[in-house]
């Protein structure tokens, strides 16, 4: 038998397909790989999407994803998880009692509500379910400003530190171990992001990036937290590393061309310096 420092680190992505590459268990796979991590997934919806936005969602019945996930709990030992797009009330429950037989194992969930060009991509129906069955369960989420305004039912969204700091809070009494907030969405020359959790909380902080190829940069971000708890990071840690490898592949991805709208990152970075 193999020795235990021969076997890979994995990390199990739950999510939708994303045809253009950009997002969803694309996005995921190139990350979990480039981290050196082995990517297994489970896809959760097909969509029919290019650089301009989501046409149409096609999703999994919930009793395929449950099969894909009992498939690789039975034959692979899984070191993170990570949960994207769902799509439905009866994903939600599929992936939520799926992932209750790994309860040792660290799980970032990606709030997927909508697109980044909009579309939503969870009914209005689903977010009381969503928050009840996946937040008890998961180590971290990683809502970014639209979302967090979302799952809390604010009017407007969050507009400085201290709305952001009270905003995360209330995400924490929602169930939740661990949220991280992030600010892309506000306006200024940094980009600032706020983990909170049990035991304290922490601004990560950089320049804004000038690109217009942004897309999956939350399927990416999530994904690359994931990957860095599988290797053993602590959670601030892992947040760090995930989101220097995110601005990474985003200044390597911006000079880059694909499709007429919002391109996505050189999720490939690491291997072409």
């Amino acid at each position: 038998m193999e020795g235990e420092h021969h076997r890979y680190r994995t990390v199990l992505t739950i999510a939708g397909s994303d045809g253009s590459g950009g997002a969803g268990i694309q996005a995921d796979i190139k990350t979990i790989e480039s981290l050196g991590c082995h990517a297994l997934s489970t896809i959760t919806a097909l969509t029919a999407q290019n650089t301009l936005g989501v046409e149409k969602v096609l999703p999994v019945p919930a009793e395929f994803i449950t099969r894909q996930i009992e498939v690789l709990l039975r034959d692979i030992t899984i070191d993170a998880i990570k949960i994207g797009m769902l799509g439905s009330c009866e994903a939600i429950d599929a992936v939520a009692d799926a992932v209750q037989a790994v309860t040792s194992c660290p799980t970032v969930l990606d709030t997927v509500i909508c697109s980044s060009s909009g579309t939503p991509l969870l009914p209005q129906e689903c977010i009381n379910r969503f928050i009840e069955k996946l937040f008890p369960i998961t180590t971290l989420i990683t809502p970014n400003l639209p979302e967090t305004a979302r799952l809390l039912g604010m009017a407007t969204l969050p507009e400085s530190r201290m709305d952001t700091e009270r905003a995360a809070e209330k995400l924490l009494k929602l169930g939740c171990s661990a949220a991280l907030v992030k600010g892309g969405h506000m306006q200024g020359p940094l980009c600032e992001d706020l983990l909170v959790w049990s035991e304290g909380r922490e601004w990560f902080s950089g320049e804004r990036i000038a690109t217009r190829n942004t897309h999956g940069t939350g399927c990416t971000l999530s994904s690359a937290i994931a990957a860095n708890l599988a290797l053993g990071a602590s959670l601030p840690e892992a947040v760090g590393n995930a989101r220097e490898y995110l601005r990474e592949a985003m200044k390597a991805g911006a000079s880059r061309v694909l499709g007429h709208g919002s391109g996505p990152l050189c999720h490939l970075w690491l291997a072409r310096q």
